[in-house]
């Protein structure tokens, strides 16, 4: 690592100061509505029979428990709290030794060996074992994962090669040396190594148990074997699952709660009724109630680095138009979307990388070296819209929107069709919305024209944002290729002079957003919650998975 004056290494902090947000209140759930006589009927109470118990919403159902198959929130917060790898976060949101007890790393930095706890069993009661970790992370690559670009940032060896195909799975640097050491070996030193090894990518997998489940490994609570601090004991498809304290998990003497339920509700109003009634501990707020709550002490504002973005089809025959995509991303008021639509602490974002996320050495947020881009008046977007249809060779187009069928993805997109088609003349936005699941699968195959899309830090690094837009990479998913962009991408990646690497991400944001207008930001999320005051220590941390259930207690 560079010293010196030159040194700008990354204080990697979202917007939550130096890691996670810590309240003491309510803490939320997402599911199923619950029963009457589900929890406690006394809000401010734990469940009658004395047992702690955590009770939250999520807005869609669990695709998938396969770490190898895992690729969005529902499934990783249920990962994050059921199971665990070699490392984990704290409150602050810095890693710590967890499934493993020792890391040693070599003089080069490329060798890692870990040896894991002795007392680390799966649920059923067997050990967790190193051969866990390397049979689960070859999956990753055998199962053709969403997330294989993640041992590529990693820098894991030979992790880049397999993804293009050059090399085979079994070909991955990581090795069980016996059944408690792993070695790990990187293609160069990576600073981000223990950040990343605590994402639900590099969670362990037991073999045997993975080929006698076959196809229902992940889609069922029984067809699963869980390390963490939780594991479930129920999973009603699109009403809810039930976590229960995993009295396996090696450091469950410090695990508070005995259950957590989630219940799957789309509907906020349906969520704030449950609220009021004692049957849920936390709620997201959408703009329709945040005065309304504004001053009751259970209101809290998380700022969060997730960003909301359009994705453009770019091999669609109108949108490939660079004009067209500029004037779309200029031609509508985003303040106004963050202030009355949303009206939860959500703010304009003109670039790539959110604000309060990354800063140099000196304290400076990486937003302020290209500030806001793809800046504009109306009357600039409106003649920017004539000129691309005239190089388009229409005089109109309408065009699918690809969306969640959540509350808050329904007023995004009603708000976006009103503003764009009042002010781009020949436009007309066919809203499309659709379970968070399928939108996914639709943005995969690239069977859209424009999507809203939305993307959570994986780990706290400007990179997690900027190496999405790789040629081919499974996030892409929109059809863009720029080889300048991939070969600077893979620049930064390897490269150690921590200050040219900064110049190169911030080169890379400019390219993606103004140069190639490759999407549109829209906001950066601000979340307004309610959070039960009997509820203690609910972090929610700045890069996935958010939701760490694992020290919450409920006061009596």
């Amino acid at each position: 690592m560079k010293k010196g004056k030159g040194l700008l290494a990354f204080t990697l902090v979202a917007a939550l100061a130096l890691g996670g947000c810590n309240f003491t209140g309510d803490s939320g759930s997402q599911t199923q509505t619950p029963s009457s006589d589900s929890g406690s009927s006394n809000a401010e109470q734990p469940a009658g029979d004395g047992k702690k118990v955590f009770r939250t919403f999520y807005t869609d159902e669990i695709p998938s428990l396969d770490s190898a198959q895992a690729h969005e929130t529902a499934g990783f917060t249920v990962l994050n709290n059921t199971m665990e790898g070699l490392y984990r976060r704290d409150k602050n949101s810095q890693p710590y030794l967890a499934a493993a007890e020792k890391h040693d790393v070599s003089e080069d930095g490329l060798v890692h060996t870990f040896t894991l706890r002795e007392n680390g069993k799966w649920s059923d009661g067997s050990p967790v074992t190193a051969h866990d970790f390397e049979f689960a992370w070859k999956k990753v690559f055998r199962d053709a994962g969403h997330y294989t670009f993640m041992f590529e940032t990693a820098a894991i060896k030979n992790a880049a090669a397999i993804g293009k195909g050059e090399k085979q799975p079994d070909e991955l640097g990581v090795k069980a040396i016996d059944d408690r050491t792993l070695e790990i070996t990187l293609e160069h030193p990576n600073p981000l190594l223990n950040g990343l090894l605590s994402f639900p990518t590099f969670f362990p997998q037991k073999q045997e148990f993975v080929e006698k489940a076959g196809d229902k490994y992940g889609l069922e609570y029984d067809a699963m074997l869980y390390n963490g601090p939780f594991m479930l004991t129920d999973w009603k498809h699109d009403q809810g699952w039930t976590y229960a304290k995993n009295p396996n998990y090696w450091d469950a003497a410090n695990v508070k709660l005995d259950a957590v339920e989630q219940y799957v509700v789309k509907d906020v109003s349906t969520q704030l009724t449950l609220f009021e009634s004692g049957q849920l501990d936390y709620v997201e707020l959408n703009s329709s109630f945040v005065d309304q709550y504004r001053n009751d002490p259970r209101f809290k504002v998380i700022e969060t680095p997730t960003i909301y973005f359009l994705r453009f089809n770019h091999e669609h025959p109108v949108l490939k138009n660079k004009n067209i995509r500029k004037a779309i991303s200029m031609a509508w008021d985003k303040q106004g979307l963050a202030d009355v639509i949303l009206n939860d602490g959500s703010s304009p974002l003109n670039g790539l990388v959110p604000k309060k996320f990354a800063f140099d050495a000196s304290g400076k947020d990486f937003r302020d070296f290209n500030g806001d881009m793809q800046q504009g008046t109306l009357e600039e977007a409106k003649k920017l819209w004539e000129q691309g249809l005239k190089e388009s060779g229409v005089t109109s187009v309408t065009l699918g929107v690809n969306a969640s069928d959540t509350d808050r993805s329904k007023k995004i997109g009603e708000y976006l069709k009103d503003q764009l088609e009042k002010n781009l003349p020949g436009l007309t936005l066919e809203l499309k919305n659709v379970p968070s699941g399928q939108r996914l699968e639709i943005e995969k195959a690239v069977q859209y024209d424009l999507s809203l899309g939305t993307w959570g830090p994986d780990y706290a690094d400007p990179m997690t944002f900027i190496d999405m837009w790789v040629t081919g990479g499974s996030a892409n998913r929109m059809k863009y290729s720029n080889p300048k962009y991939d070969q600077l991408v893979q620049q930064a990646k390897t490269d150690t002079d921590l200050e040219r690497r900064l110049q190169t991400m911030v080169e890379l944001e400019k390219i993606l957003i103004e140069e190639d207008v490759a999407i549109a930001p829209m906001y950066q999320e601000g979340l307004a919650v309610l959070l039960r005051e009997n509820v203690k220590d609910f972090v929610y941390l700045p890069t996935a998975p958010t939701y760490n259930f694992l020290w919450i207690d409920i006061a009596k």
